[in-house]
């Protein structure tokens, strides 16, 4: 496409986004207030999703020893057919001995209390195993179950799958409603360019008739698209962004749980940004596209 025939292309665009009036401040303004609640989804989704998957890495499978394995090679062997379990991420051996010094001082000054079982220690030999992917968790833990040898697997049954599933709904419903929010933007911009196009469609006709193909038509609809998506995004970025500072700046050091830790402002606003300006433009250039394929029976 020649550098004269792309100049040509914006200016009836422009020329389209102006002619439309108040229709165009209507798809704009719906565009924004659709950007805007989009932008907050993804914002707080993001956010979301990174605590999750810190939450899920943190998942544990801790293996208790039976007592009655005694000799340290039993031990490892136990420890060896862990280790060739698929999925299997890192495997690491807690004798008894650091067990008990891990639950006195846990316990602070009331730890002291169980000194006194140093030399005839209760507690049994255990493996902390960390899934490569947490979902396998139980699988894995299953699998070991069923090991001689074992005395008990913990890894909190009924905690991770209420975890898994929670992340998995919170997931799939915020995806939801950000695709049915994505759509009602794309039906109104392209109610707005079907208007342009209805009230060209002599002039569209009479291009046809001279010999204009189909491409040379609907660019300048296009690009009225991507202005429409592209101007509809510049007040949900500025809001979204300056929120997202407020929040970040104001309440992370007020947050005292430490698996709760928001997305570093930088370079996370600049990613949302793109990524609103990328689907504004998108909902202007797929309205287009709708319209443009009916009326000019592309």
């Amino acid at each position: 496409m020649k550098l004269r025939t792309v100049g040509r292309h914006i200016r009836e665009g422009g020329k389209n986004v102006w002619r439309n009036g108040w229709m165009t401040i209507s798809s704009i303004g719906a565009v924004t207030t659709t950007l805007l609640l989009v932008g907050i989804f993804l914002a707080l989704m993001l956010n979301l999703n990174e605590i999750a998957e810190k939450v899920e890495k943190d998942v544990e499978i801790k293996v208790l020893v039976d007592r009655t394995v005694e000799k340290d090679s039993e031990v490892e062997a136990i420890g060896d057919k862990i280790k060739d379990i698929s999925g299997i991420g890192t495997v690491t051996f807690s004798p008894k001995e650091e067990e008990l010094k891990n639950l006195i001082d846990s316990m602070g000054d009331e730890g002291k209390a169980f000194e006194m079982f140093e030399q005839t220690n209760p507690l049994n030999d255990a493996y902390v195993i960390k899934p490569a992917d947490p979902l396998d968790t139980l699988d894995i833990a299953a699998e070991i179950e069923g090991f001689e040898g074992i005395h008990k697997v913990n890894y909190g049954e009924e905690i991770v799958q209420r975890l898994f599933k929670f992340n998995e709904y919170a997931r799939n419903i915020g995806l939801a409603l950000i695709v049915g929010l994505v759509f009602t933007a794309i039906f109104l911009i392209s109610n707005t360019i079907k208007i342009t196009i209805i009230a060209r469609k002599r002039e569209i006709g009479i291009m046809k008739l001279v010999g204009a193909t189909n491409n040379f038509i609907r660019w300048p609809f296009f690009i009225e698209g991507l202005i429409l998506g592209v101007l509809g995004s510049i007040i949900p970025i500025a809001a979204v962004v300056s929120g997202y500072y407020y929040v970040y700046y104001n309440l992370r050091d007020r947050i005292q749980f430490e698996f709760i830790q928001l997305l570093p402002f930088n370079p996370f606003a600049l990613q949302l940004s793109l990524l609103i300006l990328g689907i504004g433009a998108f909902i202007g250039v797929w309205g287009s596209v709708m319209s443009v394929r009916k009326f000019l029976k592309v």
